[in-house]
């Protein structure tokens, strides 16, 4: 048999017929996504598939700085690559390099790097973000004149607290001239000095809400000076507007709720602030009385009358127990004196001259205990009971008395 080749030979002829091929090499391919896996290695396997047929597609980690989003199942893309045979199973498959949103994507990809941009620039920092008054008294919206978010933002903001005054400021939220028409109203409102500004519409598809992307409104929002919460779309629906403002309302409805406070809520704060108050009072009323009336009974106990009485009381408890030491000690002293009386009485020359004894002394008044006191011709003054006897010695003699002292001439 003539001209047989192997699979191998097979395979790599037909590699080099696709590899010499310039437009495979160089092709974008648009479908939908299907059979998307990232695998651990980092390369993405997927297909792309159209109302007609399918191509297998793969992305190696090399690549993945061509893909800007999350690649996953269902979603339209262009993919820029090349075509070529994997020789070991013998099937050709996309080499993607990048991949693109289709449509949609597009804007997907503006709104991504603008968003890249100003993030960047500092826009969308957290230290830039002015905290949103609690108590405001006047919101500026800035929104569509009709359809459903200004009645929500007015119908909610009226039953929060029917004294806040709304300005409105009827801006256009898509189409040509919104975004300028939306710069203009936060402008306006800027100067209007009020506490609070609402920019936001409600939902819609990503070109309905485009003006929410633009560079213009987000740098508008960001060098407001007012505290401005961004309400554009539903919940899901996320802008440009939406990381530039100081705070982020998921829909128009919640944003009146963020920058309304409720007056019922305050209401209710004031009387248990009141009720706490009074308690409050009630407790410093009553532990001040306590204090008074014992500082009254210390200032009685301090008064000057109050201590005049102590002091006079004092005084009569000093003078009766001075009265009652007196009188120990003059009872004391009698009984003594008595007893030295009694003595006295035993010792008094007087009681031994009433017994018949007699008392001498000389003129001179000295006491005569002998005769050598006695001169033979000397005066005498003799002492007895009942008088004074004036004597003149005649002669004297020593005499001998038994249990005496001998005397002396």
């Amino acid at each position: 048999m003539k001209n047989v080749y192997t699979v191998k030979q097979v395979n790599a002829y037909i590699k080099n017929m696709f590899i010499q091929d310039f437009m495979l090499n160089r092709i974008y391919v648009k479908g939908e996504v299907s059979n998307c896996k990232y695998h651990t290695s980092g390369h993405i396997y997927f297909s792309l598939k159209d109302e007609s047929g399918t191509i297998a597609c793969v992305m190696f980690a090399g690549s993945r700085s061509g893909l800007a989003f999350q690649l996953k199942e269902g979603q339209r893309v262009i993919a820029l690559g090349s075509v070529n045979v994997y020789e070991r199973d013998g099937k050709y498959q996309l080499y993607a390099k990048e991949i693109v949103l289709d449509g949609r994507g597009a804007l997907y990809e503006c709104f991504e790097r603008l968003k890249k941009e100003l993030e960047e620039m500092g826009m969308f920092a957290p230290e830039y973000k002015r905290p949103i008054p609690k108590y405001a008294r006047t919101v500026g919206i800035v929104t569509a004149p009709t359809g459903a978010a200004v009645r929500d933002i007015i119908n909610i903001a009226k039953r929060r607290n029917p004294y806040v005054q709304l300005l409105l400021y009827p801006a256009l939220v898509q189409g040509d001239g919104a975004a300028e028409s939306i710069v203009r109203g936060i402008r306006m409102l800027e100067k209007q000095k009020v506490d609070v500004l609402i920019v936001g519409r409600g939902g819609g598809s990503i070109e309905d809400l485009w003006a929410f992307n633009e560079e213009p409104v987000a740098r508008a929002i960001f060098e407001c000076t007012v505290p401005v919460i961004s309400a554009v779309g539903h919940e899901t629906d996320t802008t440009i507007a939406d990381y530039a403002a100081d705070l982020r309302a998921p829909t128009p409805s919640a944003a009146a709720e963020l920058a309304v406070y409720d007056l019922r809520v305050v209401m209710e704060h004031i009387s248990s602030y009141r009720s706490d108050l009074r308690r409050a009072i009630s407790l410093k009323t009553e532990r001040n009385r306590k204090m008074l009336e014992h500082v009254t009974l210390r200032l009685k106990l301090a008064h000057p009358r109050q201590k005049l009485n102590d002091s006079r009381q004092y005084a009569a408890e000093l003078e009766t127990r001075l009265r009652a030491c007196m009188g120990e000690r003059l009872t004391s002293d009698r009984h003594r004196l008595a007893l030295c009386v009694e003595k006295m009485k035993g010792l008094s020359p007087l009681a031994k001259l009433s017994q018949g004894y007699a008392y001498v002394q000389t003129t001179e008044g000295e006491n005569v205990r002998s005769i050598k006191q006695a001169e033979t011709g000397a005066y005498l003054d003799i002492f007895v009971s009942d008088g004074e006897i004036h004597a003149q010695v005649l002669s004297s003699e020593t005499v001998a008395y038994p249990g005496g002292r001998e005397g002396e001439e």
